[in-house]
């Protein structure tokens, strides 16, 4: 083995494969960019990148009730059907053809499903294809087919194009290229980013997801007001400039940029900087791509994907349905608006920036993942329920339990996603392969976005006959998503009894079931 002191980078090539920006930055400074300011960078740029796919996607959820302001919520209200219409023709609009009929809600679904079907399946080829070609190239060209589609379903407002398969085909595209996301970016974060605390960190860093959607809500609901096609061109339109963004400045790994992970721009060893996640090693001793089975074999793979089924069914549900309920349920006996409603349902995504959070620390402090994820799904059942029972009050009863359910469905869904596929992708069973990690990803948040098509689809067709029972389906979803970690679960239970029975008083890290098992 060589020498970390020694870098087998070719200068020359390494100067070639620098993001433009790094380099003009370079050249202004005329001295190189440290590692921390490296790491900086790259936490920077993936935020943005991913909360512009997130506030891209949540475009359509806001502009739902706008498409079809026909479908009330009767089953908590005992005014009549015909006076909760005229109400909301009023507060709503009349809608677009063909979204506004009677089988309104129902389209809608339909889109849901084609684009989230088409998502889960490209985010399997994403993992492939990500591990094998530049990241930063496969990121950019992600994101400026996400903007450029997202943008065509807007322009249908000032087309005047009222045919459903127009747009159903638009957000099948759509999916497809937003699945080049979440394995790339995971990726780009776990070539620079360390082992300890590592929940905390992704836990942190994955707020993206919430904050892409909390603007994506604001962005898309502030623009409604000009017409709907305004709340899908704008947001498509930034994707696509931070793409740009991504382009120019990220670095893909530390090897592609020239930099070692131990040392600073003198040669002297660093100080403060954990292990790499994924080592720094030559391309030879990366070894070669893992294969799409092998990488399911991976320990742990399995039960956290079909987990994530379940959980991100629930968490997408309230994605793309949670505007479109809030303004068709009367709150205190009032409607809201489409512009409140989807300012209102951003404090669902509030409570998920804590419970991604909480469950990271939670989960870094145990040494837990599975207890942690399982604890968390378990507890979203309650929620749930109080949700729909008694969200309909008043409206500080509504946002309570809106930050609650936001807390306790999106934190395993955060960390599932996010610390537990940097662990699995970084298995001990690799030996040291670092060419697993965006397939690994692609896998447990391919097979999750499965189930995130199954659930908005079938809330499309269960909705017409009553919310009740879409709530019903959610709740049983948590249980079955907590169901599937129980073997790991067990085994990291197992794992803390034994240390307590040995009195063990070493504070030194100790691995996770979840790589044991």
């Amino acid at each position: 083995m060589g020498s970390i002191s020694e870098p087998t980078h070719d200068k020359s090539t390494t100067r070639h494969t620098k993001p433009p920006g790094i380099r003009v930055i370079e050249c202004t400074k005329k001295s190189n960019i440290s590692f921390k300011s490296h790491q900086a960078i790259v936490l920077i740029v993936t935020f943005l990148a991913y909360t512009s796919y997130h506030a891209s996607r949540k475009t359509t959820s806001i502009i739902k009730s706008a498409l079809d302001p026909q479908s009330p919520d009767e089953t908590l209200q005992s005014v009549s059907f015909l006076h909760r219409s005229n109400v909301l023709s009023w507060v709503l609009g009349t809608g677009w053809a063909p979204f506004n009929g009677s089988n309104g809600t129902v389209l809608l679904g339909d889109l849901d499903l084609a684009f989230l079907f088409v998502y889960a399946v490209g985010m399997f080829f994403s993992g492939h294809i990500g591990d094998r070609m530049n990241l930063r190239i496969f990121l950019t060209i992600g994101m400026l087919g996400t903007g450029l589609f997202t943008s065509l379903f807007g322009l249908g407002y000032w087309a005047n194009i009222h045919m459903f398969y127009y747009y159903l085909i638009v957000q099948m595209i759509a999916g497809l290229f937003q699945s080049t996301g979440w394995p790339s970016v995971v990726a780009v974060v776990g070539n620079w980013f360390g082992k300890s605390k590592r929940g905390l960190i992704m836990g942190i860093w994955n707020a993206h997801t919430s904050v892409g959607n909390i603007s994506g809500s604001l962005i898309a609901a502030y623009f409604l007001k000009y017409g709907w096609g305004w709340s899908m061109v704008v947001p498509g339109l930034m994707i696509a400039v931070v793409g740009v963004i991504v382009f120019m400045f990220l670095p893909v790994d530390p090897e592609s940029v020239g930099v070692d992970s131990d040392e600073d721009d003198t040669g002297s060893p660093k100080k403060g900087i954990t292990e790499p996640l994924l080592s720094s090693k030559t391309e030879n001793e990366k070894g070669s791509p893992v294969g799409f089975l092998e990488a399911w074999r991976i320990p742990g793979v399995a039960p956290f994907a079909f987990c994530l089924f379940f959980a991100k069914l629930v968490a997408y549900t309230f994605l793309y349905w949670l505007p479109f309920y809030i303004s068709h349920t009367a709150i205190n006996g009032e409607y809201l608006s489409s512009t409140a409603s989807g300012n209102l349902s951003t404090l669902f995504d509030v409570g998920g920036v804590v419970g991604g959070i909480l469950a990271g620390h939670i989960s870094d402090r145990l040494n837990a993942r599975a207890i942690t994820a399982a604890s968390f799904t378990y507890c979203a059942i309650p929620a749930l329920y109080l949700y729909r029972s008694y969200g309909h009050i008043s409206m500080p009863v509504n946002i309570i339990l809106m930050l609650v359910i936001g807390m306790f469905v999106n934190g395993p869904y955060a960390l599932i996603t996010t610390a537990v596929s940097a662990d699995l992708g970084t298995h001990r069973s690799l030996k040291g392969n670092s060419k697993a990690l965006a397939t690994v990803t692609a896998i447990i948040d391919g097979t999750g976005s499965i189930g995130a098509a199954i659930g908005p689809v079938l809330t499309g067709y269960i909705s017409t006959q009553s919310w009740s029972a879409v709530f019903t389906m959610l709740m049983v979803s948590a249980f079955v998503a907590g169901l599937f970690l129980t073997k790991l679960v067990v085994a990291e239970a197992t794992e803390k009894y034994q240390e307590l029975q040995r009195g063990s008083n070493d504070d030194a890290p100790r691995s996770s079931a979840v790589e044991e098992v």
